[in-house]
């Protein structure tokens, strides 16, 4: 599509603004909140650990189970109703799990109500953020030539609330629990809100097949990168590098802590690191697709994270470590945006809900597998196995861009 006869909120920033970029802002910071904070507050309203660890669990596991549904109900209803609904809901939750701990700030029900208010907020979460996606997608064919502007500007938002949303809801909960669930709620409230004016996308027919359900959903985005080989290839490459990213993120604790002597905090400044230098690199890289266009652009930042990687996993002192890890993640935005691009140009728009879904699930399964190869490996063994990972990945990536050279889909 070309930009001459684009929709006039497609051509105009102030139009993406109000209709796109306020809406995913609020929902995107709301996300990284209840995300982190949520554990926090189990942590200070119960003062267990194990709790803790499970209120993570819960916020998890019910999202990825919901993966299905929400891609699913996306495609029958619209991304502008999901996301209104959906953030809505998780406003009202979170509303009521502040009056109730504002009654009671500990006990059995302070201890049932953050516990309910994980779960809830996982699965409610999970809902806005594949509406958000996929109305983010919209605008990106909307845009035509400019899509990845549109998804560096999208992936920017995300990075900031990253790196913004622990810091707000760790400061706001040493006010109580209550003003940072009204922080949360308000957000909540003010996405969908801006969802209102998020413009509809197209939908699946309204009669589906007998028996739809959130699996059949994930079969028919299964099916859909199937028959999109670029989108497979590059799905494939970045799966295998997020199980190297999962490996540094299982173990980096072990490592900063065990093997550097550093303090736990410093785990933390690592990942703020490589946030802040996956801000730069969507920067730089909008501006760099402009004139080269997404193979090379995705092809150099693949090779930045493969070489980031490898050098990270025989880092030899905690500073080196965290430059090597923020030059990884630099790459891996650099690419995000390219699978972005790639996905809102290629994944039919009445399939993109279920498409979705299902490429983020692939794209998370070895983060389980991570944590596990983590709890298996001795501290002392680390090293290697990241260097395992990372010669994986490196050797995915370079099959994936490799069979991309050539594909019509990344030539501009």
């Amino acid at each position: 599509m070309s930009t001459a006869v684009a929709p006039r909120h497609a051509r105009h920033p102030a139009g993406l603004m109000r209709s796109i970029y306020l809406p995913r802002t609020a929902d995107a910071l709301a996300f990284a909140m209840s995300t982190y904070g949520i554990p926090l507050l189990v942590l200070a309203t119960t003062n267990s650990a194990a709790l803790t660890g499970a209120a993570f669990a819960l916020e998890w596991i019910p999202r990825l189970a919901a993966f299905g549904w929400a891609g699913s109900i996306v495609d029958r209803r619209g991304a502008a109703v999901v996301f209104h609904l959906a953030s809505l809901g998780r406003a009202l939750a979170l509303a009521t799990g502040a009056v109730l701990l504002h009654l009671h700030p500990s006990g059995t029900v302070a201890s049932a109500t953050v516990m309910v208010l994980a779960s809830t907020t996982g699965v409610l979460t999970e809902f806005s953020y594949i509406a958000a996606e996929t109305a983010g997608a919209a605008a990106g064919r909307r845009a035509g030539e400019r899509a990845h502007r549109v998804q560096a500007v999208l992936l920017g938002i995300d990075q900031t609330a990253t790196l913004a949303g622990p810091a707000l809801a760790g400061v706001l909960l040493l006010a109580g629990p209550a003003p940072m669930l009204s922080a949360i709620t308000v957000l909540s409230l003010l996405a969908a809100l801006l969802a209102l004016r998020t413009p509809p996308s197209p939908v699946a027919p309204a009669r589906a097949p007998k028996g739809q359900s959130g699996g059949a959903g994930l079969l028919t985005g299964w099916r859909t990168i199937r028959s999109l080989p670029a989108l497979g290839w590059l799905v494939t490459g970045l799966t295998l590098s997020n199980l190297a990213i999962g490996i540094l993120q299982a173990a980096g604790p072990v490592i900063v802590v065990h093997n550097f002597g550093q303090p736990v905090t410093a785990v933390g400044l690592v990942w703020s690191a490589a946030a802040a230098a996956t801000l730069l690199a969507v920067t730089v890289c909008r501006f760099a697709l402009d004139r080269l266009g997404l193979w090379p652009v995705g092809a150099a930042c693949a090779a930045l994270a493969s070489l980031g990687c490898l050098a990270a996993a025989q880092a030899p002192d905690y500073r080196s470590y965290l430059v090597l890890v923020a030059v990884l993640m630099a790459g891996e935005g650099g690419m995000t945006i390219v699978l972005r691009t790639l996905r809102s140009r290629l994944i039919p728009p009445e399939k993109f809900g279920s498409t979705l879904s299902a490429t983020i699930l692939i794209l998370l399964l070895p983060f389980p597998v991570a944590g596990v190869l983590t709890a298996l490996t001795p501290p002392d063994a680390l090293g290697h196995v990241i260097t395992a990972c990372a010669a994986l990945q490196a050797l995915g990536l370079f099959c994936a861009f490799g069979r991309l050279r050539t594909d019509p889909a990344l030539r501009t």
